[in-house]
């Protein structure tokens, strides 16, 4: 479990030699040696500017028992958003497709996109921001960003899916807690990452 900071990316690509979470996350594990063959192997991803916690496994084996049993994870999130929402708990649900440009959308057709649904709770507003709790329900990509863009309440910062002109200097999208089962036992792992000053600021915290 890492929690990884925004603007490093989850994993590694062909080619790419940029630094990931993945990679900087196997050279500890190895700690400084060339020859090990011990590396970090992702379970899931957070978007590039997304910050938070992270589930890495140490061998393929656990990486796909993780992956198998995904939907035992549960996963909440903190965003601070434009606006106030009308209602204050509720669930964002639809279908999300992905277009050649790697823009994701809200789609009403089923065959183009894929179910998804995310549960939000309103913490606190203030007349410019709300400050969320969010329940991952499935794990698209960009999922959050998306529900809550087309919802007409962008996260605060989101340079891709939100307001033209947003000059918050860091999207405000934090991946809070994660639990799951351990692979080996079954007994409940619970982790947190507190949410950076820089989203509670925005709320005046």
């Amino acid at each position: 479990m890492v929690c990884k900071e925004p603007g490093l990316l989850t994993s590694s690509y062909d080619g790419d030699r940029n630094a990931t979470a993945e990679r900087l996350l196997t050279g500890y594990l190895r700690k400084g040696s060339s020859r090990s063959w011990i590396r970090a192997y992702t379970v899931h991803r957070l978007d590039r500017e997304t910050s938070g916690l992270l589930i890495f496994a140490k061998s393929a084996a656990i990486q796909q028992q993780l992956k198998d049993n995904w939907k035992a994870v549960e996963k909440h999130y903190t965003a601070v958003v434009h606006g106030c929402l009308a209602e204050k708990s509720g669930t964002f649900a639809g279908y999300l497709a992905e277009n050649a440009d790697q823009f994701v959308y809200a789609t009403p057709d089923a065959d183009k996109g894929k179910w998804s649904e995310t549960l939000y709770r309103v913490v606190k507003e203030t007349p410019r921001f709300s400050l969320l709790d969010l329940t991952l329900l499935t794990g698209r990509k960009n999922q959050i960003r998306v529900h809550l863009a087309d919802a007409g309440h962008p996260v605060a910062g989101d340079t891709k899916y939100g307001k033209k002109g947003d000059r918050i200097p860091r999207m405000a999208l934090h991946a809070r807690t994660l639990s799951f089962p351990h692979p080996h036992d079954g007994r409940l792992m619970a982790f947190e990452a507190e949410v950076p000053a820089a989203i509670l600021g925005l709320m005046g915290f």
